[in-house]
């Protein structure tokens, strides 16, 4: 599966984006999706799990009660809608997908299989 993220940009503190990720070459439904963020010198940091078989989302400490996933089975694509942004969201974020994740093991963004290009959010104070 081929995975398409967009939707990032700059936007204020305070404020919202919502990105998207569109699949090709695969259902979705099929994968468990995973949402990370990177800065400069930092690994990929977890954000956002979104569990298949059971419809439950994993968020982050950080980003929690922000961050909202949401899928559109027709489009084959999910976003992550992201509210109250800070300056310490800034980040090139991306989407992934795995079929086969251990639950204990959704964070480790080194388990996933495929992976979009990232999207750059940057948040102004």
């Amino acid at each position: 599966v081929q995975l398409q993220a967009s939707g990032g940009g700059l936007a204020q503190a305070g404020g919202s984006l919502r990105l998207s990720c569109a699949a090709s070459g695969g259902t979705l439904s099929r994968y468990d999706i995973g949402w990370f963020r990177q800065t400069p010198g930092k690994e990929r940091e977890f954000v956002a799990y979104f569990r298949w078989t059971s419809g439950r989302t994993y968020y982050a400490d950080s980003v929690k009660g922000r961050f909202t996933f949401s899928r559109d089975n027709a489009k084959n694509t999910v976003y992550l809608q992201m509210d109250s942004l800070k300056p310490e969201d800034t980040a090139v974020y991306y989407c992934a997908a795995d079929s086969h994740l251990i639950l204990s093991q959704y964070a480790n963004a080194r388990l996933y299989d495929f992976w979009g290009q990232g999207t750059l959010v940057t948040v102004s104070s």
